[in-house]
């Protein structure tokens, strides 16, 4: 695959096996490797990012120590060391390397790792051997590995863009493309949508992470969001009037993430001579002021839809919204690096849901009613996690193929702002 050409995967038809999606998504997360020097791959840009050797690594564990450890006869493990270091967070699993201590992980080798991918494919390629022999719960346990892996894809570019961001000599992931120019920027519209009762959470027979269930209802006031996201020429009004220095927009402790940290600009926006600039994977690039803001906390979005004199959605009026999207989740065009501009015309649903940005929303990271965790090691991949954190709804430009729904519930910590992390406004009915 040419990364010049296209960020993911082929699409895959929807009659495929189990073990073609599986080594598909294995191959794609070392095609996401070309191009990037041992060195890119060891180095950690900062504590919430990891090296790419690490991703590689930690991808490959999840299959050996949550699948083949478990149904495959026989395997042997690569290296038992690989379980400390390259574990993430699983503690039923045993002790680990410290999360901000992963870029000290200069051995094992980047050659050893992929030695490692490849034991580990091999396993899977002789438990799949076994035909339709082996366990359902083998199964679902490599569709979990499948889709977790995905994630880990979509954190591998956003942690590649936090280390060549943190570099003077702002290297490029990939070679720059020319702007194409979509004409006058998209006015910002508004969709209204009723009130009522309405079934959230998933619904249907493919996978879905666990938070994402039971499917139950909600009462909805009647609301109008946003048609598309808000932009960086917006977001410059935004700076222009003030907005990082009037305390009266912020949550308290947005406002105190200001002043600690800083903060003047979306993350990786640079201004010299009076221009911006920001830091992309194709390097440092003029801002295109009718391109969506990207790398904001959730703080920064709060502020933002304050200032505006708006608010942000709950995840429950995103959801509802998606229904009438005019973007499909699963389009295979999906093909830059970088949020793009919102067309004109369409079908009257709200543009860029999804392939664009993660999008803030106003509801907390909370398990719905009824909500169970999954037993063993995988009732600690969400549900743990359900204290403290914002959803987003949609997907961003660097999430792969298939990636997708509008039940999916993403997470991250209201300061957080180096994912692909962008917003659109909401309303009430007036």
């Amino acid at each position: 695959m040419n990364l010049a050409a296209s960020p993911r995967p082929e699409a895959l038809p929807d009659a495929c096996s189990l073990g073609e999606r599986l080594f598909a998504t294995r191959r794609f997360s070392l095609e996401l490797t070309r191009g990037l020097t041992a060195e890119d791959m060891t180095v950690q840009a900062m504590d919430d990012a990891s090296p790419t050797k690490w991703h590689l690594a930690h991808t490959s564990w999840f299959f050996e120590a949550l699948v083949l450890a478990k149904y495959q006869k026989n395997y042997a493990l690569f290296d038992e060391s690989f379980n400390y270091c390259f574990n993430s967070y699983y503690e039923s699993l045993g002790p680990r390397q410290p999360r901000p201590k992963r870029g000290l992980l200069t051995r094992p080798t980047i050659e050893s790792v992929l030695a490692y991918h490849a034991h580990v494919d091999d396993g899977l390629r002789a438990l799949f051997a076994k035909g339709n022999g082996f366990e359902p719960d083998a199964a679902a346990a490599i569709e979990t590995g499948i889709n977790h892996e995905q994630q880990h894809q979509e954190l591998m570019l956003t942690d590649i863009l936090a280390l060549f961001a943190a570099n003077p000599l702002r290297p490029a992931y990939r070679a720059p493309r020319p702007y194409q120019d979509l004409g006058a920027p998209k006015p910002l519209g508004w969709i209204p949508y009723e009130g009522g009762v309405y079934e959230a959470g998933y619904a249907g027979e493919d996978f879905c992470f666990d938070n994402e269930t039971p499917r139950h209802r909600q009462f909805i006031h009647p609301f109008c969001l946003a048609d598309r996201l808000v932009t960086n020429g917006e977001w410059q009004d935004f700076i222009a009037d003030g907005g990082y220095h009037s305390f009266a927009l912020w949550l308290s402790d947005g406002w105190a993430a200001v002043n600690r940290e800083g903060w003047h600009a979306p993350l990786y926006w640079e201004e010299r001579d009076g221009a911006w600039f920001t830091m992309t994977l194709e390097g440092l690039r003029p801002l295109e002021p009718k391109a969506p803001v990207a790398h904001v906390s959730y703080y920064e979005a709060h502020a933002f839809a304050r200032w505006a004199g708006h608010r942000l959605p709950t995840e429950f009026e995103w959801e509802i919204a998606a229904g009438r999207s005019e973007t499909d989740a699963q389009d295979p065009g999906l093909t830059a690096l970088d949020p793009r501009p919102a067309r004109s015309g369409g079908n009257g649903g709200p543009s860029q849901m999804f392939g664009e940005l993660w999008q803030w929303t106003g509801s907390a990271y909370l398990p719905y009613p009824g909500y169970r965790a999954p037993v063993g090691a995988l009732s600690e991949y969400n549900g743990k996690f359900m204290c403290g954190q914002q959803v987003l709804r949609g997907s961003s430009c660097a999430t792969p193929i298939g990636h997708a729904r509008k039940t999916y519930r993403n997470f991250f910590y209201p300061n957080q702002r180096w994912q692909f992390t962008g917003l659109r406004l909401a309303s009430e009915v007036q």
